[in-house]
């Protein structure tokens, strides 16, 4: 496994993030501990979650699972960095109370607690704004931060789905007050799906945040998609959130396929190596199913794309470019 720095921090981290949020609603706990194994194993040392995982009557269940493995020993927490986020209600099923969601100084200091007991640790490594809040001043939540740091419950901070101009906000709300600010932000960047280079990734940069992409794969659509419904006899229709009934999208993906195949590579690897290719990516996060998908990914890491390939794959998934020019003139 390859390691690099947390964006302006001292914490090191592997260049791939494991995601849970399959964790419970598809893969069970037995299932769930052998994958943390497994990649805790091959040196992936940063987990994901939120505490909204499992949705439904059973959100807070993947970090119920996460906490079991911890639970375990084995040094496991000591080797993890560990990941969660805030914002999602997680007021009781069927029972709308107010102050169980978004960021509000009660809100933290109560989902905070709940995380930990969970997840069987006494603190979260990096705690994730899971969205803008904007009912909430940054100062009041920058606020509700420093108390649990110097609580020792968490380590850092980080972001999650947000615009570059609130990362801008944030950290300038932070530095007012010379608290440290976000460290992190998790986006969705993919090839298919580069908006976040034209404002979001270039914020991340100019304030030391290092970027962690999710859905690298662009809902599998990135991941073989058409040759996989080919080989199994099904149709496309539905996967990948129906972006494939799009023609002009399912021309691209049909052109990445076979680029790939020409050059004897498998799709959803060099999706995931492309991003490694990206300047400010941390490293994204993947969420296997199976063990054989975990391998995969790890196989992603090590995979060297050429100068030629780069350009081919920039020609079928152009960038939106930079802002302002991009939508400027």
């Amino acid at each position: 496994m390859k390691y690099t720095q947390l964006g302006r921090t001292g914490l090191k981290v592997s260049r791939l993030v494991l995601g849970t949020m399959n964790f419970g609603p598809q893969t069970g706990e037995p299932e769930s501990h052998a994958l943390m194994d497994s990649a805790l194993d091959a040196g992936i040392n940063v987990i994901d979650t939120a505490n909204v995982y499992g949705w439904g009557e059973n959100k807070g269940r993947t970090e119920e699972i996460i906490g079991t493995w911890f639970a375990q020993g084995g040094r496991r927490r000591e080797k993890t960095v560990l990941a969660t986020k805030v914002y999602g209600s997680m007021a009781p099923e069927g029972e709308p109370w107010p102050n169980y969601d978004r960021l509000s100084a009660v809100n933290i200091r109560r989902a905070v607690d709940e995380s930990l007991r969970r997840l069987k640790t006494d603190h979260i490594d990096v705690y994730q704004f899971h969205h803008v809040d904007r009912q909430t001043p940054f100062e009041e939540i920058w606020q509700a931060v420093e108390v649990l740091i110097q609580q020792g419950k968490i380590l850092y901070a980080g972001s999650s789905n947000f615009p570059g101009w609130k990362i801008a906000q944030a950290n300038e709300a932070a530095a007012r007050t010379g608290r440290l600010g976000l460290v992190s932000e998790q986006c969705l960047y993919n090839l298919a799906e580069r908006r976040a280079e034209m404002e979001v990734i270039p914020a991340a940069g100019a304030y030391g945040l290092g970027v962690i992409p999710w859905s690298p794969l662009h809902g599998g659509m990135l991941g073989g998609a058409l040759r996989k419904a080919a080989a199994s006899g099904r149709s496309w229709t539905g996967l990948s959130g129906n972006a494939l009934a799009d023609s002009s999208v399912r021309a691209q993906v049909q052109a990445y396929e076979d680029l790939l195949d020409k050059h004897g590579l498998e799709p959803g690897e060099v999706a995931l190596a492309w991003l490694l290719t990206r300047p400010g990516v941390t490293g994204p996060i993947v969420g296997p199913r199976t063990q054989e998908q975990l391998a995969s990914a790890l196989r992603a890491v090590e995979l060297e794309l050429s100068a030629e390939l780069l350009a081919a794959l920039d020609e079928i998934f152009p960038g939106p470019g930079p802002a302002p020019e991009a939508f400027a003139w």
